[in-house]
């Protein structure tokens, strides 16, 4: 038990240090490691089997809705992404730039890709030519460069993976109906597969995506209080087709620009994870998320038919759940520090005494409780236990986000209320940037995280700093 403690104490409390927290968990789960390039992370198997279960149930949810993935180049030429004025200037601090081919200059510099809209552009404007061709619903799986200033693993890399999808629609109509269509699925797969909750809603003018008409986002809260962008969703309108000529000859035999969309997901899911359900222990992975559900530690498997009755058992929890068996030499107790550590949802013990009673501890690692299951019925009884974990994971996250939720009617009410209690806090507010930067600078931070859905202002309210007629009620947060 003195290594197992050892290993415990390696992880800092989130209470004493959550930055530091945070570092250890993905260190000490083995997530990522670093490299030579900095702000760049080298991916691990525990952490890319995660990504992995990400990416294949994402991918399933939108092949539902009539998506297909293509790929696109990683380069982008200078003079494509010029043809985009705002798109351009939003992105130009993080664009990483290709000078040189082997040893000769270029004759223009090429990007690498922060984000596709522009190839997909390129592209579209020669594959559509008819209202028949309409619509385009593609996306890819692939990674982004932005090179950032500050980073940390999986929240903010200069690298990083991602999916990205670009559609093109006859009308303004489908194209608002696609962009409102991916926000939702994207909220559903963090809510039911990440038991992760969110509040989802449209981004004010200032904290739009560059280029688009309306962007729409999920935001989750952490354990520090703190907002995370999730995932996005933008409506680009005609913007884009205009400016690469994207047209197509509709009904009429008239020429029409197509209206566009684009949304995104990332590995910062990973971090997300870590930060809403992890504790002082390490990892804790939603069931459906996790690599491996079941770990199976023989206890005195030096004695005779504990490995193989262990072994038994994986193999048939193997049929019907993502099982593994520990026959390393360690000791029980490390086996069950390092099984939290990495977060695997359960764990079963089985040893000599178990088996005279045809029997097996099921341990949860979400709340430590220990279930005795009979080994005639461990398929079912194991995957109700996963269920029950799933579903109370969530219900957890979901009343930290509720309890974290507060409204203010002034500044000072904010300002104490940030201090006092992180999260969100909802205001109402008169719609202009203005008033966003100076609410930013009087709470050292807090930026609008989205438009509330579910609160209508009236004639009468104002703005919580300057006190003119409020347009609407926003979610503000400090955020990663």
């Amino acid at each position: 038990m003195a290594n197992n403690k050892k290993l415990v104490e390696a992880i800092t409390s989130m209470e004493d240090d959550f930055a530091q927290w945070y570092t250890d968990v993905v260190k000490k789960a083995e997530l990522c490691g670093y490299t030579s390039v900095k702000g760049c992370m080298a991916i691990k198997p525990a952490g890319y089997a995660i990504w992995e279960n990400i990416q294949h149930e994402l991918d399933r949810r939108f092949k539902e809705t009539g998506v297909q993935n293509v790929y696109m180049p990683i380069f982008i030429p200078e003079s494509l992404l010029q043809k985009e004025k705002d798109h351009v200037e939003g992105f130009a601090p993080e664009v990483a730039w290709v000078t040189h081919g082997g040893l000769d200059p270029l004759q223009e510099r090429l990007c690498v890709r922060p984000t596709s809209e522009t190839l997909f552009c390129d592209f579209y404007a020669k594959e559509i030519q008819s209202h028949r061709d309409l619509p385009k619903v593609y996306n890819q799986w692939c990674s982004v460069v932005r090179w950032e200033k500050t980073t940390r693993p999986f929240l903010r890399s200069r690298e990083f993976l991602w999916q990205e999808g670009h559609t093109a629609h006859a009308t303004a109509e489908e194209a608002e109906e696609r962009t409102i269509q991916m926000l939702n699925l994207y909220a559903d797969f963090c809510e039911e597969f990440l038991a992760m909750p969110v509040v989802r809603g449209q981004k004010t003018e200032k904290e739009k995506f560059a280029g688009a008409e309306d962007t729409y986002t999920i935001e989750a809260l952490m354990h520090d209080g703190k907002a995370l962008q999730s995932g996005t969703s933008h409506n680009f309108g005609d913007g884009f087709a205009k400016a690469f000529g994207i047209q197509y000859t509709d009904k009429q035999n008239k020429l029409q620009y197509v209206h566009q969309t684009s949304w995104g997901m990332t590995t910062r899911l990973i971090g997300a994870i870590i930060m809403v359900h992890g504790d002082n222990d390490g990892l804790v992975l939603p069931p459906k998320v996790a690599p491996t559900q079941v770990m199976v530690i023989p206890i005195q498997m030096q004695k005779d038919g504990v490995l193989d009755k262990a072994n038994e058992v994986r193999e048939r929890l193997g049929k019907v759940c993502r099982a593994k068996l520990d026959d390393s030499d360690k000791s029980p107790g490390w086996k069950f520090s390092e099984q939290e550590i990495l977060g695997i949802p359960t764990r079963i013990e089985i040893g000599p005494k178990d088996i005279e009673q045809n029997q097996v501890v099921v341990v949860r690692r979400d709340t430590r409780e220990k279930i005795v299951v009979s080994l005639d019925e461990i398929e079912t009884k194991l995957g109700e236990i996963l269920e029950t974990i799933q579903k109370d994971m969530y219900d957890r996250a979901k009343a930290f986000l509720d309890s974290h939720i507060d409204f203010a009617e002034t500044m000072d009410e904010m300002n104490e209320k940030f201090n006092t209690k992180r999260g969100f806090i909802k205001a109402k507010w008169c719609g202009s940037a203005e008033c966003e930067d100076e609410i930013k600078a009087a709470t050292g931070g807090a930026t609008t995280r989205c438009i509330c859905k579910e609160d209508q202002v009236k004639d009468g309210d104002t703005c919580i700093f300057c006190g003119k007629q409020a347009k609407h009620v926003v979610y503000f947060g400090k955020a990663y």
